[in-house]
């Protein structure tokens, strides 16, 4: 027996994103088959089977070939759908549309200069110029081999009370960088044009020392490895890092000190000297120019690209507008929306580098026997992601629609170009690696949108947690910041949305802990970009 459903009913069931152009609507939960849909101007609408929350239905007859559209969109080929079918790997082919850089016409967006006050917010002012959200103490080991030490001066540091907020009130912590980088590795040529994982790890570690979220740093070598204390010396043209970066630095080597345990006491009885050093700056107020947001999502849904990723995208915006920029990584998932970013891009040179690092993905993937789209995973999948063409526009939505500036090689410093906006950072769609990608081009603090849940946060920089449905923040509240979902369940419009990020946003580069931080969680990780770079 069918349910005949009052007009505005649908509605209440499923969301449309471009009532004129969409051939499908995304179930905000789950619709019963022969459940029959009747809203104003259009004819009845019978779901031809159970459409799960977060998929979707076909809102018209589509011949066979014909593309699928959401968001205005192609993201499949119809199978010879009709009204009311569900959209599924039985009823499309998830074809991916291809465009080359020659393909597209430049629109490169001019955003409305802020009216009133500019906002400002409470950071740590450094003596190169940049602003922090944060104020560590960094143990830094430069290889895997002194990882284990540098970890568990960190850890001590805090447990036994060397570190207590009480007698340090400007300095947030000890945080180590454990990875398993700096020795094992290709010792490539540093004046190639395609350097390698040897030159990443040097480059992403010294970006961290200096990052306006570190107010003093601790090396800690092995002494044998490829990336010890001489190799930095080396490539940064200096043994001395803290002249170099306005911050004391001190070092440690294993193999000198004595092993691990001598190494570790000697660690924890520095620390009160780098503390003391770091606790002298406090916050003071900075204009928002002085603020790189990192877009991250994981762990999407189908919402995900209809609440949590645009919502952000207005959030960014309105950074961009008072002068900030944002950093998006994750670039296997702009493979068969890089057109749209790309369109937005201050020149042809910066929307052929989009297009160019994309296509090396791909092919780098073909090489190895893969396809990027595979990359959907399979919580993606449950969550109503279908393909990664769908995946990838809903992903590419957090990016906002501000003006993309520049390509940066994993590694880069994004305070070395100029002007505000977007720019696109060379990082994989692994959350684990892509977080440190964004804090080590200077982003100071990360915006990080989910459907299906995650607790990642980052070892130096806050992450904010924004969920794209409601169950979602109901069943993770103590790991969720902001609720997107909110825009389903409450009627709160994107824009709306957009500015309680950007609050949130303002409240954790003045200090306020994010969930993340509450939790505890400090992931670091470095990418063996062999191969990998423009």
């Amino acid at each position: 027996m069918t349910e005949k459903v009052p007009p505005q009913k649908l509605h209440d069931l499923a969301v449309i994103v471009v009532p004129d152009q969409d051939h499908v609507a995304v179930a905000k939960q789950t619709i019963p088959a022969k459940t029959v849909l009747v809203w104003e101007g259009h004819e009845p609408l019978t779901v031809q089977a159970d459409i799960l929350a977060g998929h979707r239905f076909a809102l018209r007859d589509l011949p066979a070939g014909a593309w699928v559209r959401q968001y205005g969109q192609p993201f499949a080929r119809s199978r010879g759908l009709r009204r009311g079918d569900p959209i599924t790997e039985a009823t499309v082919d998830s074809e991916v549309p291809r465009m080359n850089a020659s393909a597209v016409t430049l629109r490169t967006p001019q955003l409305p200069a802020w009216k009133g006050l500019l906002p400002t917010f409470r950071g740590f002012h450094r003596s190169d110029g940049r602003v922090g959200t944060r104020n560590w103490v960094l143990i830094v080991p430069v290889s895997m081999c002194a990882a284990h030490e540098a970890t568990q001066i960190a850890l001590r540091a805090e447990l036994q009370g060397i570190y207590h907020r009480n007698a340090y009130p400007n300095v947030d912590g000890v945080t180590a960088l454990p990875h398993d980088g700096g020795c094992g590795c290709p010792y490539g040529k540093l004046e190639a044009a395609k350097p390698g994982a040897y030159e990443a790890t040097l480059r992403m570690l010294g970006q961290h020392i200096r990052h306006p979220n570190v107010g003093a740093a601790l090396l800690i070598e092995l002494g044998c490895e490829k990336t010890n204390f001489a190799a930095f010396d080396n490539y940064f043209g200096t043994p001395h890092l803290e002249t170099l970066y306005g911050r004391p630095v001190h070092r440690l080597t294993i193999q000198t000190c004595g092993g691990t345990q001598a190494t570790i006491e000697q660690g924890l009885a520095l620390l009160p000297e780098l503390l003391e050093a770091a606790n002298a700056t406090g916050r003071a107020t900075a204009p928002l120019r002085s603020l790189a947001l990192g877009l991250e999502c994981g762990g999407s849904d189908a919402f995900s690209g209809i609440t949590a990723n645009p919502a952000l995208g207005h959030a960014s915006d309105l950074l961009a507008r008072a002068g900030g920029r944002s950093v998006i990584g994750e670039v296997p998932e702009f493979y068969g929306a890089a057109h749209l970013f790309a369109s937005r891009a201050v020149s042809h040179n910066v929307a052929a580098r989009v297009f160019e690092l994309v296509e090396s993905y791909r092919t780098d993937a073909a090489r190895a026997g893969h396809d990027l789209a595979e990359n959907p995973s399979p919580g993606n999948r449950v969550g109503g992601l279908l393909n990664i063409t769908i995946k990838s526009l809903g992903a590419l939505a957090k990016s906002g629609s501000a003006p993309v500036r520049d390509v940066l090689h994993y590694g880069q410093w994004v305070w070395d170009r100029e002007g505000p906006g977007v720019y696109l950072l060379n990082t994989p769609g692994y959350d684990q690696l892509s977080v440190p990608g964004l804090v080590g081009a200077g982003c100071q603090i990360v915006c990080f949108t989910t459907g299906r849940g995650t607790g990642i946060g980052n070892a130096v920089a806050p992450v904010i947690k924004i969920s794209s449905n409601t169950p979602l923040y109901q069943q993770m509240s103590a790991d969720i910041d902001v609720n997107a979902g909110a825009i389903l369940t409450e009627g709160l419009s994107l824009s709306q949305m957009g500015r309680r990020i950007f609050d949130a946003i303002c409240k954790a580069a003045s200090g306020e802990w994010t969930k993340a931080e509450l939790n505890g969680h400090r992931e670091f990780a470095l990418w063996n970009v062999e191969g990998l770079w423009l």
